[in-house]
């Protein structure tokens, strides 16, 4: 009787130690389930914080993206319009020219069938054709169609353009900011469902490497210059307007080998300011001689226009100012030698015109090429920045109250066509092709967690 108590006794103990046991383990199993479960929290905040500054900096980028291909269009924008100006004033010259022309017709100074009769069918029909062109002289001038169109084109790139540049530079840093700010809050805003008080909008970015302040600068308008005169290669009607045609008969035993020439002669140029002006003449040359000064080549201006590219403009080609009327009282050859220094005995240009050209100038206004932006070294294709996430959780129910988070993050704005070159060439970035693009940069997410980005 007394074993059988014994023993029921030190099963009863045994029972205790085993509840004991039990107790301990499962608190211990308590307390790493909730390690677990806070751990688990803790690397699910740090992904969601990771992928919201992720987005943040590529939404940074994406506007630095969007900023250099607008700079981009409108630098294109303005060769556009300086391309527009140059056919306004060659179109000008032209139609001076043609109003000339058709007066000259009038006059019969020289008459149609003679330039037929000498130069042939075709010739004497555009001679007789530009009577149609009487009323083309106003549009020459400052306050004539063209004119008006010249001056809105000029508005444009001095004003217009050049504002809207400055301001995409100036606003640039502001828009970033503003973008990866706002993608941050959006991505911490409260899940639908849940209270007020589980949101949290404080958080700390830092960037910590910006490479925009020097990665773009303002150049002067003249090293456009290049540029556009290769861009105005590209059209012919831009192109040099000189023909000479030559009759065939002989004129003078004292010359058996010159002939009577009808000269036409135009240019379209861009001036050191980057302003265009357009010069178009043609003349009939009479091969003359006597005995005073052997053969020379007698002018009739027949058509004239110059719109210079400034008011103080000085014409490169042979002229004087305020020639004659007319030489009805003083012998052409005589009047050239005693008051120019023209070479009428040979020469290829329309001295005579010219002068009429000048002296019947058009005066339009202009402001030449403006200063326009560029990336400052054309070997770098890309622009970025890192930045750095803090944020401190409140919210006691998931265990995350006031744990701190910190993350990283890169992305950049690169250049790049979105197909290769024709020629095989490889084309520097640059601010005239609006081939920019946003990305993430493990590269520079890389240097800032190894210390070597400030």
């Amino acid at each position: 009787m007394i074993a059988v108590q014994a023993t029921h006794r030190a099963h009863s103990g045994q029972r205790g130690q085993v509840l004991v046991l039990g107790m301990v383990l499962v608190g211990l199993a308590l307390v790493a389930f909730a390690r677990y479960f806070s751990a688990g929290q803790v690397v699910a905040s740090r992904v969601r914080q990771s992928h919201a500054l992720d987005a943040a900096a590529y939404s940074g980028a994406l506007v630095q993206a969007r900023a250099l291909n607008m700079l981009a269009y409108l630098n294109r924008a303005q060769m556009g319009h300086h391309v527009a100006m140059a056919h306004l004033v060659t179109l000008a010259s032209w139609a001076h020219f043609a109003g000339t022309e058709a007066q000259q017709r009038g006059r019969g100074n020289p008459p149609t069938h003679l330039i037929s009769m000498l130069f042939g069918a075709d010739h004497g029909a555009a001679y007789a054709a530009a009577s149609r062109a009487t009323s083309m002289r106003a549009d020459a001038g400052e306050s004539g169609r063209l004119g008006a169109a010249y001056a809105a084109h000029n508005r444009t790139v001095q004003h217009v353009l050049t504002t809207a540049q400055h301001q995409v530079v100036q606003s640039l840093p502001h828009a970033r900011e503003q973008a990866r700010r706002a993608v941050l809050r959006e991505s911490f805003a409260p899940a639908p469902g849940q209270g007020a008080e589980t949101r949290d909008d404080s958080f700390i970015l830092t960037v910590a490497n910006d490479t925009w302040p020097a990665f773009v600068q303002r150049n002067p308008g003249q090293d456009l210059r290049p540029f556009l005169l290769d861009i105005a290669g590209l059209y012919q009607f831009l192109d040099r307007r000189d023909h000479t045609a030559r009759n065939n008969w002989v004129v003078s035993s004292r010359c058996p080998s010159r002939r009577h020439e009808l000269r036409r002669r135009g240019t379209t140029q861009l001036d050191g300011a980057g302003r265009w002006q357009s010069i178009d003449t043609q003349s009939f040359h009479a091969l003359r001689s006597n005995r005073w000064i052997g053969c020379y080549f007698r002018e009739y201006a027949m058509g004239w226009g110059w719109i210079p590219a400034a008011a103080t403009h000085q014409l490169a080609d042979p002229y004087v100012e305020n020639p004659p009327e007319n030489f009805s009282s003083q012998d052409f050859w005589r009047w050239v030698r005693e008051s120019t220094r023209w070479d009428i005995h040979g020469g290829n240009a329309n001295p005579l015109a010219n002068s009429r050209a000048v002296s019947q100038r058009q005066r339009w206004s202009g402001a030449g090429l403006q200063a326009y932006f560029d990336i400052r070294n054309p070997g770098s294709s890309a622009v970025g920045f890192s930045a750095t996430l803090e944020r401190t959780y409140r919210d006691a129910r998931n265990h995350t109250d006031g744990m701190r988070v910190h993350t990283r993050s890169a992305a950049e704005t690169f250049f790049v066509r979105p197909e290769p070159r024709t020629d095989r060439r490889r084309e520097s970035a640059n601010l005239f092709r609006p081939y920019w693009q946003a990305r993430l940069s493990s590269r520079l997410a890389g240097m800032l967690a190894d210390g070597s980005m400030p």
